[in-house]
């Protein structure tokens, strides 16, 4: 079928299948993809094209990728991928870990200015120079031109502050794959409040028990997990203040070993990142970000399915 313009339009299933090449290949932009499309029969098969079929315009996945979104297509794609581990006997559904990673924006520090228009510029033109010494600059007054949902922030102390988000996610323990991923704007409190909601969203009134690094312990995080019947099993801080984790969780052999296997989640953000494309965003706003943050994981779970011997 073609659309009003004259060229081949595009169902929802080949759409989410060609951005799933697009993840698993490492295919740095659309463009890149539909040329691809073009001449690799291999991909002309996965996404259901014939040998003869014309191949769509690049900015027919712009157009399309709205409907996709609108409908969750990325959250019921992976939770069709999590079907699949779960009837291999892959989830242990007792045991997790959280964690959050930074998501760099498709926007320049040169974007991020007053939001009541003021500030400094040197020059003109479209890329023009910009002096920000001694400019005090925050997520309150200050604002990215390019995309508004990116906030300004940094991971720790001494690094470097970045537009970004913030991408979150919820590993079982028994065979490293992620069972559920957030993002939001990038903030103080969004890991645990993001931890938090996930751990909510698990089915079931079992006890879980929930491994995470220094950054969440706190009372409030602590606590919330307890009352929602979740041991917390989060790594102490107690550099300068008084660890919100006591005998009552680190006596437990299960303790110690969540702290091991916790770290496993960072294989998921680098094979995200270094594969996925996720380094740096290739779209802006909060939804199409998530979106995209949705499918890779699903893409990654697929690879960790192969790796595990599901669906060989």
């Amino acid at each position: 079928m073609y659309s009003h313009t004259g060229r081949p339009s595009i169902a929802p299933e080949q759409l989410l299948r060609a951005l799933l090449l697009q993840v698993l290949y490492s295919i740095r932009s659309e463009r890149l993809l539909v040329e691809q499309l073009d001449y690799n029969l291999l991909f002309r098969w996965f996404v259901g094209l014939s040998m003869d079929d014309p191949v769509w315009d690049h900015s027919t996945f712009t157009k399309n990728r709205e409907r996709l979104i609108g409908s969750d297509i990325a959250r019921a794609f992976f939770g069709q991928v999590l079907g699949q581990a779960r009837e291999g006997r892959l989830l242990s559904d007792e045991h997790f870990s959280v964690d959050g990673t930074l998501l760099e924006a498709w926007a320049s520090m040169k974007s991020f200015r007053p939001k009541d228009g003021g500030g400094r510029r040197g020059g003109g033109g479209r890329n023009a120079e910009a002096d920000f010494h001694g400019e005090k600059r925050s997520n309150a007054t200050h604002q990215s031109s390019t995309d508004p949902q990116a906030r300004l922030y940094r991971k720790g102390q001494g690094q470097e502050a970045k537009l970004c988000y913030l991408g979150h996610a919820l590993m079982d323990n028994r065979h490293g794959l992620i069972v559920d991923t957030r993002t939001t704007e990038a903030g103080g409190r969004a890991e645990r409040e993001a931890g938090l909601a996930m751990m909510a969203a698990r089915p079931g009134t079992d006890r879980l028990t929930l491994g995470a690094d220094k950054g969440y312990d706190t009372k409030d995080f602590v606590e919330g997990l307890r009352c929602a019947n979740v041991s917390p099993h989060v790594a102490q801080n107690d550099t300068h203040r008084r660890s919100a984790i006591d005998r009552r969780t680190t006596r437990h052999g299960g303790y110690a070993v969540s702290q091991r296997i916790r770290k496993r989640i960072e294989e998921g953000f680098g094979w995200a990142k270094t594969i996925g494309g996720m380094r740096k965003l290739k779209h802006r706003g909060l939804a199409k970000v998530d979106f995209q943050f949705t499918l890779t994981f699903a893409a990654y779970n697929l690879v960790r399915l192969r790796t595990l011997g599901v669906g060989g």
